[in-house]
């Protein structure tokens, strides 16, 4: 995610001439700045597993972490995270009392990302219904946890599949997504062609067809735009 910074010796000359080129202030613009994490976990192997695992996205900075849910309030006040990501159970104020208080401020507070063993409906209705705007169960891979911190910062909401399962009212194992499935539903809904979401995904595109095909008959739908209209029912976009 750093900026890369090259310029031939003559566009230097000619800055130092007389001011640099739009070009150049656009190379020499600092990068983005990393999302801000808080994690939230009782169990203290899983806590310091989940940072070193954050720790190796460059884009991804771990500011706090907590124990509990009483804990989270104080240490999310006083570092200020872009997302917290949290366990549900946990001694004490649990996950979903938790996020109830960090959204007593509205939509000023961090965002959350859910990560848990326990994939209930009552555990998902209850994270979301108090505020959460994602959902994943601790099984799932690293990468897809850090994609979804990322997804997450940038506006989009992150359901794993019992999630989305439970809130269409699923529950037949084939009627949910795969993680990859909802990520290719997502990025279609968005309006990515099929090869500029394989190219997003690092897929091939007629892997990404694939996906999509799975989609429809998991979602019961038989084209595109029926698939792209389900994706905002399902709040995937």
């Amino acid at each position: 995610m750093n900026t890369s910074i090259s310029g031939s010796m003559d566009g230097l000359r000619s800055g130092s001439r007389g001011g640099s080129t739009g070009a150049e202030d656009e190379q020499t613009s600092p990068p983005p700045s990393p999302v801000r994490v808080v994690v939230v976990y009782d169990h203290p192997v899983v806590r310091d597993g989940l940072v070193a695992m954050l720790g190796t996205d460059p884009g991804i900075l771990v500011v706090g972490t907590a124990q509990d849910g009483e804990e989270a309030l104080e240490v999310v006040t006083g570092r200020r995270p872009d997302l917290v990501l949290m366990d549900l159970r946990m001694p004490g104020a649990g996950g979903a009392a938790a996020i109830r208080a960090l959204r007593a401020d509205g939509a000023t507070g961090p965002r959350i990302l859910v990560l848990t063993t326990y994939g209930t409906d009552r555990d998902i209705r209850s994270a979301l219904e108090a505020g959460a705007e994602g959902f994943l169960l601790k099984d799932a891979p690293g990468e897809d946890v850090i994609r979804a911190v990322h997804d997450l910062a940038d506006g989009r909401t992150v359901l794993a599949p019992v999630a989305l399962a439970a809130l269409t009212g699923a529950r037949r194992p084939e009627a949910a997504l795969s993680p990859r499935e909802a990520e290719v539903l997502r990025l279609v809904a968005e309006g990515c062609t099929n090869r500029a979401a394989g190219s997003r995904l690092g897929i091939g595109e007629a892997t990404v067809k694939t996906h999509l095909m799975h989609v429809y008959e998991k979602l019961g739908v038989g084209d595109r735009a029926s698939a792209v209209r389900a994706a905002w029912e399902l709040g995937l976009v």
